[in-house]
């Protein structure tokens, strides 16, 4: 799924009313995707590599899938909420109960970009036959289901979100997936005409 999808919907799965936790939750939403973003930003930015050699060569080095590994374990995220409640840290358990729902949430819509979400004590990787990005893999459908659970999950956030900055960050994430879905459909009408 897409990083802000992740944020919105474990706000939806795990905020309440008054929100007192949100920073966490969205903290924990997005976490596992950080080391992705840094990798980005030092090969295209230090490393200069070319987008292609980005994502089919240097994403896949031992050293960045271990990170992405361990950002997206899910056994590791466990014993940390373990720990957060053996010390009675229940802000703590929520952040871990949110990178848990992330890696929950990515592991149907992988395919050949899978996690190791078990990682350190497996490296097995479900390989999905659905993708949340390559049309090869029913990316199409599965960004319009990802989306609409995104406007169902604003909707229900919406009102316990009490600053204008988190209003605001929630109706510039929705605009933006429907935005993209509006550019892709004109996009593939135009490819279809032109074919004909």
């Amino acid at each position: 799924m897409k990083t802000p999808s992740h944020a919105i919907i474990n706000l939806a799965i795990l905020g309440k009313p008054q929100l007192p936790q949100a920073n966490l939750i969205v903290t924990g939403g997005i976490l596992p995707d950080i080391p992705i973003f840094l990798f980005y930003f030092w090969a295209k930015y230090i490393a200069r590599l070319p987008a292609a050699t980005i994502w089919s060569e240097a994403y896949y080095e031992p050293f960045v899938q271990n990170i992405v590994a361990l950002f997206h374990s899910i056994p590791l995220a466990a014993i940390g909420w373990l720990i957060a409640d053996h010390f009675g840290w229940p802000s703590v358990q929520i952040l871990f109960l949110s990178i848990i729902l992330h890696s929950l949430g990515d592991l149907p819509v992988h395919n050949d970009d899978a996690h190791r979400h078990f990682f350190p004590f497996s490296n097995y990787r479900f390989i999905s036959p659905i993708s949340y990005w390559d049309r090869n893999h029913y990316g199409s459908i599965v960004s319009l289901v990802e989306m609409l659970l995104v406007l169902l999950s604003t909707f229900r956030v919406f009102g316990f979100v009490n600053s204008y900055a988190g209003k605001t960050l929630l109706i510039l994430v929705n605009g933006f997936y429907l935005a993209g879905a509006v550019y892709f459909q004109v996009r593939d009408l135009f490819k279809f005409t032109s074919q004909r």
